[in-house]
C-alpha cells in the first residue's frame, strides 16, 4: 500500500507547487527573503531583524477527533507544528492565529479546540492574538470542522539557518517524535480503520493503548530542546519531519552538491510505524516517505562541535539520536541500514 491509495499524491503536490512558484514569485518584493518552498517565509523588517511566518493545518488527523468526539488536543497539534517550522529557520515565535471553519458552530467544541490553541500558545509564552471562526452551511459533514493556524516569529539576519552553510562532514542528530504527530494519517487511517476494521476503541498490544489514545498522542513541539541549541552552537541546518518524510523534508534544506545519508539503525521505530508497515504491507522507502519513523526533528551539526552538543543535550537530558552525516554527492536523502 502507498499513500497515495489512500488518496495523498505528494507527486502532485510538489507539482502544484512548482506551476504556482512562477505566480507567487511576481508578487515578492526586496524584503521577502526566503517565501514558497521553505519551512518558514521571511520578510526583512530592517537591517538587523527578520519576520518568519508559517501556516499549517491538522490535517486528516481531525477524523480522528471526530470519531472520539475529542477536540481538546489538536490545537495543540497545531501551534506545535507552526512552531517547529519557523524554529527550522532558528526564529522564536512571537504570536500565533487560528481559522476554524464549520457547518454549524458548537460553542462546546470551539471552546475545546480553544482550549486546546491556549495550552499549545502557553508552553511557548505567545499570545493566540486573534482568529476567525467561519460558520458555513452545507460545506462540512454535520460534526465535522477544519482548523488552520498562522504564526509569526523573528530571527536576526546573520543568524538565520537556511541551510547553505550545511557542509561536507557535518553530523545529523534527530530528535525523538511522539508518534505520527500530524502527517500520514490518511493512510494510517485506511489501514486501521479499513484494512484492520479497528475501531478507536480498540487496544493493540503494541500501542498499549486504545487505537484513539495512540493516533491523537500529541505533536510534540521541540522549541525548547532546540533553540537553545540554536543560540549556543553553530547549528547549519534544522528540518522538522513532517509531509514528505525524510526525503522531501532534509532535501528541502541541502545545497546543491550535497548527500544526507541517514542511518536507520541508530534508533528504534516506534511500535505504531511497525503496525502500519505489517499491516498495510507498504514498502520501506514508502514508509521513510510518509511517515516520520520515529524522528520529529533533524539538526546539521559541524563535526568539530558534535561532542559538546552531545555532552549538552545529555547534561540537560534531553533524547537524542546521532543518525547520519552529510556527504558529497547528488542533492538527495539515502537511506541505510547497519
Amino acid at each position: 500500500m502507498k499513500y497515495k491509495d489512500s488518496g495523498v499524491d505528494i507527486d502532485a503536490a510538489n507539482e502544484a507547487l512548482e506551476r504556482i512558484k512562477g505566480y507567487v514569485k511576481s508578487t515578492l518584493n526586496k524584503n521577502v527573503l526566503a517565501g514558497i518552498g521553505s519551512f518558514g517565509a521571511l520578510y526583512k523588517l530592517d537591517k538587523s531583524e527578520v519576520l518568519v511566518s508559517s501556516v499549517d493545518s491538522v490535517g486528516t488527523k481531525l477524523k480522528v477527533a471526530f470519531m472520539l468526539d475529542s477536540h481538546d488536543t489538536v490545537g495543540q497539534d497545531l501551534v506545535n507544528h507552526c512552531v517547529n517550522d519557523i524554529l527550522c529557520q532558528g526564529a522564536e515565535p512571537l504570536f500565533f492565529m487560528d481559522y476554524i471553519a464549520t457547518g454549524v458552530v458548537k460553542p462546546d467544541v470551539v471552546e475545546e479546540i480553544v482550549k486546546g490553541l491556549t495550552i499549545g500558545c502557553k508552553n511557548v509564552s505567545i499570545p493566540l492574538i486573534g482568529g476567525e471562526t467561519a460558520e458555513l452551511p452545507g460545506f462540512y459533514k454535520e460534526g465535522e470542522y477544519d482548523l488552520t493556524g498562522f504564526i509569526v516569529g523573528r530571527v536576526a539576519q546573520k543568524a538565520i539557518i537556511a541551510g547553505s552553510k550545511i557542509k561536507t562532514g557535518d553530523v545529523i542528530v534527530g530528535f525523538p517524535s511522539s508518534g505520527l504527530h500530524t502527517n500520514g494519517y490518511s493512510l494510517a487511517r485506511k489501514i486501521i480503520f479499513e484494512v484492520c476494521g479497528l475501531k478507536v476503541s480498540d487496544r493493540v498490544s503494541e500501542f498499549k493503548r486504545t487505537v484513539g489514545e495512540e493516533l491523537l498522542q500529541i505533536h510534540r513541539c521541540y522549541l525548547h530542546t532546540v533553540l537553545p541549541l540554536v543560540k549556543r552552537f553553530n547549528l547549519t541546518g534544522i528540518a522538522h519531519i513532517t509531509g514528505g518524510g525524510f526525503f522531501d523534508n532534509i532535501r528541502r534544506i541541502l545545497p546543491e552538491g550535497k548527500t544526507a545519508e541517514i542511518d536507520v539503525s541508530k534508533w528504534k521505530v516506534p511500535p505504531i510505524f511497525k503496525f502500519l508497515q505489517r499491516e498495510g504491507e507498504i514498502e520501506f522507502k514508502e514508509m521513510y516517505r510518509t511517515f516520520n519513523m520515529g524522528i520529529g526533528m533533524v539538526i546539521m551539526v559541524p563535526k568539530n562541535e558534535i561532542n559538546s552538543i552531545e555532552r549538552y543535550l545529555k547534561r540537560k537530558k534531553e533524547k537524542f539520536y546521532t543518525i547520519g552525516e552529510i556527504k558529497k554527492g547528488k542533492r538527495e536523502v539515502k537511506l541505510k541500514s547497519q
